[in-house]
């Protein structure tokens, strides 16, 4: 048996799988420290089903711990950003485009080095090792424990990015080194970008680690923890101590999988209404579709993996407002305290919710309290939330043939059952629990992102060895070997570049080895 959990902005929900059957659900309020909620879901799960804790081999967790970190600026550790690259780049030093109150949370110690290299491998300019060991001389002075080192086309080469950490390690030991050749793809401001919110994110991925370990514990489960990556595949904790940005959107990519899962579709799209915001993304595959832009975090521009998710302020606990000539749905929610404030609970704040209830589409709190609520406003938000939703769907298209929609979340109910442009709506059994669905059947993934010179007679020699790259990433990441599989391959041709230089993009996933 696994456990499934998503850690939503409204409600934490548990699932507990077995094979492809859900045994038991349950869905709790989201706490203000997170681990108490998850605690609390776990026990629901108890309750339904007294299963044997030690009967449990994994446990998975989709958080929106990291991300929310970020987004409000706490947790954050003091970080430096080492840029090799002099004599270049010095026009546009590390944290030049950051918001300011961020920057300065973290310290925004940037340090510009010599190293580097041209697009076709060239050095641009050999490593100082005696102006690395002054950078880490003020590093400590300074008291940073976590530095983001980015190199000049480190996709090319990353051998400075590595040496430069064995001479900074060496002069300050126990320093967190987050490596941007690792995170981040081709643009090297937003590939450091994400590398500095990886590494501030160092030392709060540390003390969450403890505290999931010691919440499942406090629940007798001694069983492996897994976290929920953005690309819909999962990773051990102790990956999650070094790449915690990659849990980044985790909690869409989870109902994505979970929409997938519930419903037998593999290209369709999934629109999740939780309580707080309604996730639309487009599933290629069975797989999350990637965002080919750059993608902007709390106002800092990356470009690391990243879904393709359109995210809009609609959903149960979304507030509802009338005007003259409409209503208002959102984009301000009651958020955790939907049980407080809402009018079926006894609250004062009209929330979508409570229309759904007025509407006759949910049975939740006391129904008695927005029979008042006059047909006409109810209509009018329904028409609302079916505007919005078909309006997003057709962002997200490719082409003008109707698609299925997968609908899931527990906020799915506001949505009608006829979209326009849609070929069939679907509502999944157990469609409100897909977010921890997905993550108890995720699968572990490897990938391989990097240039490679592409002599015409050497291609296929090229591809299958990205190929073999991207498997034996899955595998050591904790794939069942005999189960991998390749789901991707993109070669994108480098005109710029000279002899024949492409970027090979290799994607493998597998099923997850439980040994406990």
């Amino acid at each position: 048996m696994h456990i499934g959990i998503d850690v939503g902005g409204t409600n934490t929900d548990a699932v507990l799988v077995e094979g492809r059957r859900v045994l038991a659900e349950c869905k709790r309020t989201t706490t203000a420290d997170v681990t108490t909620g998850i605690v609390a879901a776990v026990g629901g799960l108890r309750q339904q089903l007294a299963f044997n804790p030690a009967a449990i081999r994994a446990v998975m967790i989709g958080t929106t711990h990291f991300v929310n970190a970020v987004v409000e600026g706490r947790g954050l550790a003091q970080t430096a950003a080492v840029r090799l690259g002099l004599p270049a780049t010095k026009a546009l030093p590390p944290f030049v485009d950051w918001p300011e109150r961020l920057r300065q949370v973290i310290g925004g110690h940037g340090y510009l080095c010599h190293g580097g290299h041209e697009y076709d491998g060239r050095v641009i300019s050999p490593l100082d090792e005696d102006e690395l060991r002054g950078v880490a001389a003020d590093i400590a002075a300074k008291g940073v424990r976590s530095v983001a080192i980015s190199s000049v086309f480190s996709l090319v080469s990353d051998d400075f990015e590595r040496r430069a950490a064995e001479i900074l390690t060496a002069e300050v030991p126990g320093l967190f080194v987050s490596f941007s050749h690792e995170i981040g793809r081709l643009g090297l401001l937003e590939r450091e970008n994400a590398t500095i919110i990886n590494a501030a994110l160092r030392e709060l991925a540390e003390q969450i680690a403890v505290g999931l370990t010691e919440s499942l514990t406090a629940q007798g489960i001694d069983a492996p923890l897994y976290l929920s990556q953005n690309d819909g595949t999962l990773m051990d904790l102790e990956y999650a101590r070094c790449y915690p940005v990659a849990t980044f959107s985790s909690g869409p990519t989870n109902s994505m999988r979970g929409g997938a899962f519930l419903s037998g579709l593999d290209d369709c799209v999934v629109i999740d209404v939780g309580g707080t915001t309604t996730d639309v993304g487009m599933l290629h595959h069975g797989f999350p579709r990637e965002a080919s832009s750059q993608v902007l975090v709390s106002g800092v521009r990356t470009n690391f993996r990243m879904p393709d998710v359109l995210s809009f302020g609609l959903g149960g606990g979304s507030v509802v407002r009338q005007r003259p000539n409409g209503v208002d749905v959102g984009p301000d929610s009651v958020g955790f305290r939907l049980s407080q404030q809402a009018l079926v609970f006894g609250g004062d704040t009209l929330t979508a919710t409570d229309v759904a209830v007025a509407a006759g589409l949910a049975d939740i709190g006391d129904k008695a309290l927005v029979r008042h609520l006059d047909r006409t406003l109810v209509s009018s938000v329904r028409d609302h939330v079916s505007d919005r939703i078909a309006t997003q769907i057709d962002r997200m298209r490719t082409s003008p043939a109707p698609l299925p929609v997968v609908l899931v979340g527990g906020g799915s109910v506001l949505v009608p059952d006829e979209i326009e442009g849609v070929s069939d709506v679907i509502r999944p059994a157990h469609h409100a629990f897909a977010n921890a669905i997905g993550a108890a059947i995720a699968q572990v993934g490897g990938e391989v992102d990097r240039v490679f010179a592409m002599a015409p007679e050497r291609r296929d020699e090229v591809l299958d060895a990205a190929r073999q790259e991207a498997v034996d990433r899955a595998v050591a990441a904790g794939a069942r070997a005999d189960s991998v599989r390749i789901v991707a391959v993109e070669e994108i041709p480098l005109a710029y570049l000279p002899g024949n230089a492409s970027r090979v993009r290799a994607r493998a996933v597998g099923d997850l080895v439980l040994d406990h």
